[in-house]
């Protein structure tokens, strides 16, 4: 049976997040069970404080200055948070696979034009001054090796608003998706609120609209490859992270195959612990299922069914999201060069020298300078929390 929203909300209530101090392990969409309820600590035994996903554990703080003296906590969960704490600073153990991988500068920063939450807001990428291309001048690869790619965010953790490159626009600036002409956001289905991750996108890459996937059954969803970056900052739109590959869903998003890699950044501290998909449950336990989750409800509180995954949801590992990023290299480079038509996707650029359409600086109309201008309001209701029945099944 299709969950629905049956509830929707008043603003939620401002709570503590607990990524790396997850108090319960839980079960995971690709792993085994999680902890009985009858291990929990007696304190965090009472109605309410678990969460429809069963990993997440809210405490809602009545002040800044409150504690948590009145929620103790037995001394071995404190020992587990602790190690908890430490694994994210600690140094890395001494081997290939947990070495730290260092980004190299950026030589690329934001142009803003117009007012956030606005129809005429646009996010351009420029290096050296010069705008260019997110979606085919930044290089999908950030070191020889391969091992460390460029990653261009278009949603901060925690937002709503549905921001994306746009194919269609000259250099394929970074707005706000619209629909019937309103603005687009996201709804927060319980316990979420906005995006899980910081949501973007890998340059150089396209899901071909005209291929079938063989695993999948279904063609690509004609966008550039969606990632999901999970390390503990929240980025903004048009920074370009360096982030390793970990894993990747299929998600089948209205009979399209709509992939969703999920990296890190190398800058993370705990990045030299993430190696492949395994080591996220280890070290982030419950993500991938509430990944699995907030991707298959998202739609329904606007009136859609909800959305399904191939290979039963299982976030496949590392070889295979590598492999499925580098079709979507192949086929952004038929693109690019000709071989495939373009359709409304503009593949104007400024520096793949086998393409038809690169121009030179001089031949770009006029962009104007960086604006910082003041977001425009956004209605309240957009944080409204949205409940679906049947949403943890």
């Amino acid at each position: 049976m299709i969950p629905r929203a049956f509830y929707t909300a008043a603003q939620p209530a401002q709570t503590l997040p607990l990524i790396r101090t997850a108090l319960v392990r839980p079960s995971c969409c690709c792993r085994g069970r999680g902890r009985s309820r009858r291990s929990w600590p007696r304190e965090l035994q009472q109605p309410g404080l678990r969460g429809s996903l069963g990993s997440t554990i809210s405490v809602k703080l009545a002040s800044p200055k409150s504690t948590l003296s009145s929620h103790k906590i037995s001394s071995a969960r404190s020992a587990q948070i602790a190690r908890h704490l430490s694994s994210s600073s600690s140094t890395p153990p001494n081997n290939t696979a947990g070495q730290s991988i260092m980004a190299s500068p950026s030589p690329y920063k934001v142009r803003r034009v117009g007012a956030p939450n606005t129809l005429e807001h646009r996010v351009y990428i420029e290096k050296d001054g010069v705008p260019i291309s997110p979606f085919h001048d930044v290089p999908l690869y950030a070191n020889e090796q391969q091992t460390i790619l460029n990653m261009i965010v278009e949603i901060p953790r925690w937002t709503n608003g549905k921001m994306e490159i746009s194919k269609e626009e000259l250099l394929n600036p970074i707005k706000q998706d619209v629909k019937k002409g309103k603005l687009r956001f996201v709804r927060n289905c319980f316990p979420h609120k906005g995006y899980l991750w910081n949501y973007g996108a890998f340059p150089q890459t396209w899901e071909d609209p005209n291929v079938i996937h063989p695993e999948t059954k279904a063609k690509g969803d004609n966008d550039p490859l969606d990632v999901c970056e999970i390390g503990e900052l929240v980025g903004y739109p048009g920074q370009i992270k360096q982030v390793k590959v970990l894993g990747v869903m299929a998600l089948l998003d209205e009979e399209e195959t709509d992939w969703k890699v999920i990296v890190i950044d190398v800058n993370d501290p705990l990045a030299p612990k993430l190696n492949d998909v395994e080591d996220v449950e280890r070290h982030l336990p419950g993500l991938l299922r509430a990944t699995n989750e907030w991707f298959r409800i998202y739609k329904i509180p606007d009136g859609k069914p909800e959305n399904q995954f191939a290979f039963t949801g299982e976030c496949k590992n590392k070889k295979y999201a590598t492999d499925i990023v580098r079709e979507c290299a192949e086929a952004w480079e038929k693109l690019i060069t000709g071989k495939t038509t373009p359709g409304d996707i503009s593949t104007t650029n400024l520096s793949v020298k086998q393409s038809p359409s690169r121009i030179s600086p001089d031949q770009l109309p006029h962009i104007p300078q960086n604006e910082n201008v003041a977001p425009a309001p956004i209605d309240p209701s957009i944080d409204k929390w949205f409940f679906i029945s049947g949403a943890a099944a």
